[in-house]
């Protein structure tokens, strides 16, 4: 009995040491890795806040040497976003449906989530390149139109997958009821599924939002830049990430100090969408 007692008091002391030494791994993991994380966001508000003031908001983008701000980037901005997600969540949602409650009988459906998880991991950039090719080359120039399709493409892996996520997890006894009432599969999916899992699914759209509101690379190779008010998409667009990179690059310390607010703007749109997420989030379970 003794030697089985030891064992197991020797066991129980191995367990203890690895469950402490995978523990300390993690938290110094954690900690290298928000130090970093502390530290570009103490850079960025302590340089945002100081070039940050009204004329951002009312002024458009100057030409060096002279006063302005950001009023247009930031509109653009947000009105490629807009239309991306517009063009990217209907379909995203369809897919997620679909993969959800009709692909399990489907051949195609392995197929579209084989696509779809290729997407989800494609550098941003490759998928500027594939709009670039298919619109800006054959249209000759670039477009407000190419920005929000390259970011329809990318928010779209991202819609899709939450969607199907959040529909799976409606239990099917809900859908055996309202079908043994005699309701068809399309009003089953559309009146009672959809209303149940509507707070995973725009929380889903959220995310592409935040996703995509920040990206330059795409913007570069579509949308490119305007110095001026656009009120077409079928011409270049101000956008504020691709006018951060062009500002930030530049030798002239106006752009610069717009560079920064524009990059702290960026920062606190994704961290209150982020924040929205997690609150949606809570109340739909």
């Amino acid at each position: 009995m003794s030697v089985i007692k030891n064992i197991n008091i020797n066991l129980y002391r191995k367990r203890r040491l690895v469950n402490f030494l995978v523990l300390a791994c993690s938290v110094l993991t954690t900690l290298f890795g928000l130090f970093w994380l502390v530290w570009l966001l103490e850079t960025l508000f302590l340089h945002g806040f100081r070039y940050l003031n009204l004329s951002v908001f009312t002024e458009p983008t100057p030409p060096p040497g002279q006063s302005g701000g950001l009023a247009n980037a930031i509109a653009g901005s947000v009105l490629i976003t807009i239309m991306g997600v517009l063009l990217g969540a209907p379909l995203g949602v369809l897919s997620g449906t679909f993969l959800s409650e009709y692909g399990n009988r489907s051949r195609v459906a392995p197929i579209i989530r084989f696509v779809n998880d290729v997407l989800l991991s494609a550098p941003s950039i490759i998928l500027g390149v594939f709009i670039y090719e298919i619109v800006v080359v054959p249209s000759g120039h670039f477009s407000g139109w190419a920005g929000s399709l390259s970011l329809a493409l990318i928010a779209l892996p991202i819609i899709v997958r939450t969607t199907e996520d959040m529909l799976k997890l409606v239990p099917n006894t809900v859908r055996e009821a309202a079908c043994a009432l005699g309701a068809p599969r399309w009003k089953v999916t559309v009146a009672i599924v959809y209303r149940a899992a509507r707070a995973g699914i725009f929380t889903g759209i959220l995310l592409a939002v935040a996703r995509i509101s920040g990206e330059t690379a795409p913007l570069l190779f579509t949308a490119l830049n305007n110095q001026f008010w656009s009120s077409s998409l079928n011409e270049p667009v101000a956008n504020l990430p691709v006018v951060i990179f062009q500002f930030a690059m530049s030798p002239y310390e106006d752009w610069q100090h717009l560079a920064w607010a524009g990059a702290l703007l960026i920062t606190i749109s994704v961290l209150i969408l982020n924040i929205i997420v997690r609150t949606f989030l809570r109340t739909g379970k």
